[in-house]
């Protein structure tokens, strides 16, 4: 990425993270509440005492107005595990606009996750399959190739519990059930940022074009009126209304960011909304 680039993901990194309050974790001790009962200063329940707890614990005002022995429990403070995914498709690099905003992305959802001592894992998504992204100066799109035909998450070796960041624009004909699932499986809380960009949203084609698939390399010709272009807009809204309502069903934050403007604005203005990230505290 290029020194704007990067500076433009530490401004963001200030601002937002990914959404870790709004979730319950289990995990090993860090900042974030967890499921169970911990040392943290807040307070959760009460439970009886036993032989061998720890006196300090007592809740003596209690034992005064019931006469019986109980203990203060608090909430256990967690860091979670973020496991985050790249898809490396050919339509999430064609345009470099969006090229350049699905790095940022990247690069953001790992350097939250960092910051916030989150256990973090990497992968992007090419034709062999995923690859762990170690090295920050590792060219994932150079890696994936453009000939990434289908993408799945069944071979991504994702940790019980993690947090899930999908990178990907959605644009292929799998139904979004097909990346949820496996997602949300074993406990996994799934968030969903789709890069997108106005030469996909709001075309100008128009007349006698040559038209190439970025995924398989085909190519055809068409003709482009104003009414092909509008049944275009009209099915590219409904692809996406597909995902919003298959995310809220199975519990994913989906957030379409636009490649244009600046990084901080895009996930103010469609992350936030979507509880894909939250404001840094």
């Amino acid at each position: 990425m290029s020194a704007a680039s990067l500076e433009g993901v530490r401004a963001a990194a200030t601002c937002f993270r990914l959404p870790f309050r709004s979730r319950v974790w289990r995990g090993r001790v860090g900042n974030f509440a967890g499921g169970g009962a911990g040392g943290s200063i807040e307070f959760q329940d009460h439970r009886p005492y036993v032989p061998g707890d720890d006196p300090r614990h007592l809740d003596w005002p209690a034992y005064a107005r019931t006469g019986h022995y109980v203990l203060k429990l608090y909430r256990e403070e967690v860091s979670p595990v973020v496991d985050v995914v790249l898809d490396g498709s050919g339509s999430m690099s064609f345009d470099e606009l969006k090229k350049k905003r699905a790095l940022e992305l990247f690069a953001f959802a790992r350097r939250s996750a960092r910051e916030n001592q989150c256990g973090t894992r990497a992968w992007v998504l090419g034709e062999n399959g995923p690859a762990p992204v170690l090295d920050e100066s590792f060219d994932v799109f150079a890696f994936a190739g453009s000939r990434l035909r289908k993408v799945t998450l069944d071979v991504v070796p994702f940790r019980p519990g993690s947090l899930r960041v999908l990178l990907t624009d959605a644009l292929f004909p799998e139904p979004p059930e097909a990346l949820l699932r496996p997602l949300v499986s074993g406990r996994g809380q799934g968030v969903v940022l789709a890069p997108s960009s106005l030469s996909e949203s709001s075309p100008d084609w128009l007349g006698a074009l040559e038209l190439e698939d970025c995924e398989s390399g085909a190519r055809r010709l068409e003709r482009v009126d104003d009414a092909r272009l509008a049944e275009y807009g009209v099915r590219y809204r409904s692809h996406f209304a597909r995902w919003e309502l298959a995310c809220r069903r199975y519990g994913v934050a989906f957030a379409m960011i636009p490649s244009e403007g600046d990084l901080s604005r895009a996930l103010r203005d469609r992350a936030l909304p979507a509880g894909a990230v939250e404001p840094c505290r």
